[in-house]
């Protein structure tokens, strides 16, 4: 019990305070395409392939590539060559996939991720990690039926097959951290129209993914495969699976995603913090890491409720990231005094919750800006893209880009599902990814430069909005 003891205070501690740590994308400056533009192919394709790499250290991709040792690496291969030909099938699968999706949001002009905004996709990814994570927990082994197998033998197996598979999905699951990266590399492979060009530097992008992976899917071949402690760590991948299942399932519905962010206010960031923190910790006291799903129905009803409490608090601390320090709960309750420091202000939220984007609607709101001379700012976000919400969290809410904000009309854009209306005018402001940040001046003009895509942190996105007549 003391184990267990240990183990839960371990997970009550990162579930409050890793989340704070862990960046959500590349920032803006990592931009490869003003050196494909000017031909350094080389320092280019270097530069997406640290994009990849920094990628693979988001919570979109971190959290899977412990699945690598488990999979692939501790549980799977019988020595450093299989190893490699697993790991590198997996790379290889994500590396189509990238080079797939990329090519077809350069010829198509939507922004990549965008798919992640449909329903049916978000719940076929979701779908995808929960029997990852049955499996994680016991349910079954990762395998192909024996016929099946039997016909990969002369490609290496079941093995190979499920590697390029899993590493295929996982292209989607990265999809919302690559938006800083991909703009403008996509506006350059449109703008030169050289698909294959286009192929071969998304692929390199998912190497950079790739490097984490294949170092713990080789190099952890030698560590014991046996012993209760693997038990609990597939038993923490199952719940870090489960709850990435549930987030991709928020950020597709609508009503689920306002339930989350109408909790994560009244709760407050801190002590939202803190409450995910003690529901963590009662989860695996309960029984969510060290019981077993195959140990009777005793352990099988406390081991279901231990990871439902971990995986809720996961929830939990996601959403209330994004939420105000103090909570709206605390205020009424009388237990915190409401925030008296000033807020950004968003004069329009387009489409309001529910509707449809009008055009007509946002071209009403342009004409009375300048009519008024008064500079517009345009941030087109969607609920997919992880430096959209950094954007939300780290730089607006901060005095200087408050102070500097004030005379602009400031609009925020949904661009989550996507709408025929909304795909013109983001193809009118050259929109290629997401986060992207469109300026227009008083006089109604609209600005090249300055244009913010992807995360920037408050001091020099005030530099940005300075520019702006």
């Amino acid at each position: 019990m003391k184990k267990v003891g240990i183990l839960a205070a371990v997970c009550g501690l990162a579930v409050a305070v890793v989340p704070w740590l862990l960046p959500t994308g590349p920032s803006a400056g990592l931009d490869a395409a003003r050196f494909l533009e000017s031909g350094s192919l080389a320092v280019g394709a270097a530069v997406v392939f640290a994009g990849g790499l920094l990628t693979a250290m988001t919570p979109c991709v971190y959290p899977l590539i412990p699945i690598t040792v488990s999979v692939f690496g501790a549980r799977k291969a019988e020595g450093r060559g299989k190893a490699l030909m697993l790991t590198s099938s997996y790379i290889v699968g994500m590396g189509v996939v990238f080079s797939a999706l990329g090519v077809l949001a350069a010829k198509t002009g939507q922004a990549f991720g965008a798919m992640l905004g449909h329903p049916g996709v978000v719940t076929g990814l979701a779908v995808f990690l929960l029997v990852l994570a049955t499996s994680m927990f016991g349910a079954f082994e990762l395998a192909l039926p024996a016929s099946m197998q039997q016909r990969l033998t002369s490609v290496g197996g079941a093995g190979l097959a499920g590697a390029f598979l899993m590493g295929s999905v996982s292209g989607f699951l990265a999809a919302p951290c690559t938006g800083p990266v991909l703009t403008g590399l996509l506006a350059f492979v449109a703008k030169t129209a050289n698909t294959g060009l286009g192929a071969g530097l998304l692929f390199i992008y998912a190497l950079g993914i790739g490097v984490p992976f294949f170092l713990i899917g080789v190099f952890t071949v030698r560590l014991p495969r046996g012993g209760v402690w693997m038990e609990w760590v597939k038993s923490v991948l199952g719940i870090i699976l489960v709850a990435l299942a549930f987030s991709y399932l928020k950020d597709a519905f609508p009503w689920a995603r306002e339930t989350v962010k109408g909790v994560a206010s009244q709760l407050g960031s801190v002590p939202g913090a803190l409450i995910a923190s003690v529901l963590a910790v009662v989860g695996v006291l309960v029984g969510a890491v060290h019981l077993s799903f195959k140990e009777g129905p005793r352990q099988f009803a406390f081991k279901a409720l231990g990871v439902a409490l971990v995986v809720f608090a996961l929830v939990v601390r996601g959403g209330v990231l994004d939420a105000g320090a103090t909570g709206q709960l605390w205020v009424k309750l009388g237990w915190a005094e409401p925030p008296k420091a000033p807020t950004f202000t968003w004069h329009h939220v387009m489409p309001a919750k529910q509707a449809t984007f009008s055009a007509e609607e946002f071209e009403k709101v342009l004409a009375s800006a300048r009519a008024e001379g008064r500079p517009v700012m345009i941030d087109f976000f969607a609920e997919w893209c992880a430096a959209c919400k950094e954007l939300d969290r780290e730089t607006y809410p901060s005095p200087e880009v408050i102070g500097e904000s004030g005379r602009f009309l400031n609009i925020k854009i949904d661009a989550t599902n996507s709408e025929d209306a909304l795909d013109v005018v983001m193809e009118r402001f050259g929109v290629e990814g997401l986060p992207t940040v469109a300026f227009i001046s008083s006089t109604g003009e609209m600005l090249k430069d300055p244009r913010v895509t992807g995360f920037l942190e408050p001091q020099p996105f005030t530099v940005e909005l300075k520019k702006v007549r």
